[in-house]
This record gives structure tokens, sequence and C-alpha cells, in this order.
């Protein structure tokens, strides 16, 4: 029997559709969860399993953001320390697999586990060794304006120069994560081969925060991979609107904290003002020991008490375990007459 339709056939079929003949099948979507849901509010989205994207764009703006406060402070810390001008700015930041990003990058290259205790898993924290070797040579007092760089792994030595500088860079890091979680970053393992480390399943979806380093005439990449089981307890915290409402209570927490700390140790000058007159510079001149300088202040009066030259407080004087004291009485108004 053949099952082809002509096309008288099928012009039958179509008629007799629009004319209600023959109605049109429908089937209902059938959801599957553990969890009981209104179907009629559940949100289907398309989902493309070669170019998974686990985490929102709300998010990536977040740790986008994140990301460019540790550039800065990472900047300026290891500018401080090989006494240069060196850049850190985010170029890109995108979600992709661990394959993609592996298969991005040279070989060999300066390719850094790191582990945070709070956290589950390892990030993978990428240097171009267009960078490396020109700060490698900076911290041995080379220039780094002609420095060849080789095609090779690195050695001990460099190894050691370089885990110098990762310091500061994960000091930086966990100073910039501090307004979601306070995280303490260490470093595990040091590789010039990515292809040899699997820290994830290679389709397992990553967050790659690109970084460009200039220091003078030399630019490199710097590549920060955080697989999205590791940060997906964050994930939550990490929506814009309460990373900046935590980082800004943070900040002045923390700068109300350093001005008090400052306050506190702060010398100040503090003197008593019994009375003030005027004198012409020939009874200044003039004066003699036993002479008397008569004010308008009666004695009875209240002291006005200084601090720094600033009138501040009214006391009375007298004395206190044989030294001279001033009683506060209350602070100065500003319709007191003094």
């Amino acid at each position: 029997m053949n099952d082809v339709l002509d096309q008288s056939d099928i012009d039958a079929l179509l008629a007799a559709v629009d004319s209600g003949d023959i109605e049109e099948e429908t089937t209902a979507g059938q959801l599957f969860s553990r969890h009981r849901r209104d179907l009629d509010q559940v949100e289907i989205r398309s989902y493309d399993f070669k170019r998974p994207e686990r985490v929102s764009k709300e998010q990536m703006r977040s740790l986008e953001t994140l990301h460019e406060s540790f550039g800065r402070i990472f900047g300026a810390a290891i500018s401080g320390f090989i006494r240069t001008i060196v850049e850190v700015k985010v170029a890109t930041t995108e979600q992709m697999t661990y394959s993609e990003f592996i298969a991005s990058l040279p070989n060999p290259t300066a390719f850094n586990l790191i582990r945070a205790e709070q956290l589950e898993g390892m990030i993978c924290l990428e240097l171009s060794p267009l960078i490396v070797y020109p700060l490698v040579d900076r911290m041995l007092g080379g220039a780094s304006n002609e420095l060849f760089i080789p095609q090779r792994a690195l050695t001990v030595i460099e190894v050691r120069l370089l885990g110098v500088v990762l310091s500061r860079a994960l000091k930086a890091l966990s100073e910039a994560w501090e307004g979601i979680r306070k995280l303490d970053f260490t470093l595990v393992e040091t590789e010039s081969n990515p292809h040899l480390v699997q820290i994830v399943p290679p389709n397992e979806v990553v967050v790659v925060i690109g970084f460009e380093i200039k220091m003078g005439a030399r630019a490199g990449t710097m590549n920060l991979c955080i697989p999205f089981n590791v940060i997906e307890p964050l994930m939550p915290e990490l929506s814009a609107q309460s990373w900046f409402n935590v980082q800004r209570d943070a900040d002045d927490v923390e700068f109300a904290k350093r001005i008090t700390e400052s306050l506190s140790g702060a010398v100040l000058s503090v003197g008593g003002t019994l009375a003030e007159t005027t004198l012409t510079l020939d009874d200044l001149m003039n004066l003699s020991v036993g002479d008397l300088i008569v004010t308008d202040k009666p004695a009875v009066q209240p002291v006005v008490l200084t601090v720094e030259g600033e009138k501040k407080m009214l006391a009375h004087i007298g004395q206190h375990r044989g030294n001279r004291a001033l009683k506060i009485l209350r602070p100065i108004r500003a319709d007191d007459r003094v």
C-alpha cells in the first residue's frame, strides 16, 4: 500500500481542516518535575545543550563589576611592588564549556589552580607568557623593552617569582569578593600545559573573565575561569541590586571603622581661656612686673575651654589632686557671648 499522498489528497485535507470537517489534532505538553507546580505559570525556555547558559545576564553583569574591582586592586598592588605602572582591565565576560576554554589557551602558558576553603572545587587563573616573562624580567631588574618571549615552560625560579605576583592577585581577589562572602584563596599548583588539567568535565559550564594587562610597552592577557558548580551556592547573592547594597554597606562600615581608629589616636591640645582684652602697643611696651591687666569679664563667670584653638565648652577652674583642673559645665551654644 502506497502511504505517499499526492497533491490532490493534500489539497483535500487542507480544505477539510479549513472548513471544520476535520479538527486539527493538538497534543498537550507534559512537564515532569520533583515539585508540584502550576503549569499555567511555568516559564518554558529553549535550551541548547551545546551552548548552555546557566548564569543569567544580571549575574554576569554583577560578576563583571566585581572583577573590575579586582582589576583595580590587583593593578595598584602589583604597580607598587614592581615600581612601574600596571593596568589591569576586564576585557570580556562570557560563559562557555570547559573544553572550549581549554582549547582557546596557548601551550605553554602559566595555568594556575586556585582553591577557596569556603567553596567546593577549584578555579583556574591563566596568565599569558606575553606578560608573565616581562613581569619576571622586571622583578629581576630588567627593563623588558626588548625582551624575547621564549616558547617554553616556566623554570622553577620563574614559577617561584610568579608566585609572588599571584599571592598579590589572590589577596586582591579575596578583597573584591568580600562584598559577597569572605573567601580565602590559595594557590594549589602551577602547570604549563592546560590540556593536562581537568578540574571539571569537558562539557561543564564555566564563567570566564578575561583581563587585559598593560605594563609600559608590554601587554598580555589573564583569564579567570570559574566553574559554575563552584560558585553555584553564591549565585542568589550575585544579583546586581543585592551586590551593590552589600558592597556599599560593607564600604560604609569599613570606612567608619578606619576613621574611628585614626581619630582615637589623634593628639589634640586643650586649653582654658580665663579672659580676653585688648591693649595698645604703647601699653604693652610699658608693662612691668606687678602691673595689673583689667578685663571686662567678672571672675565668677566660667572659663572657656578650647580644643585646637576652637571654643567648645564652658568650665569652672579648680583643683584636682593638687593640679589645676577644669570642670566642664556644658557645650557652648550659638547665643553665648564668649
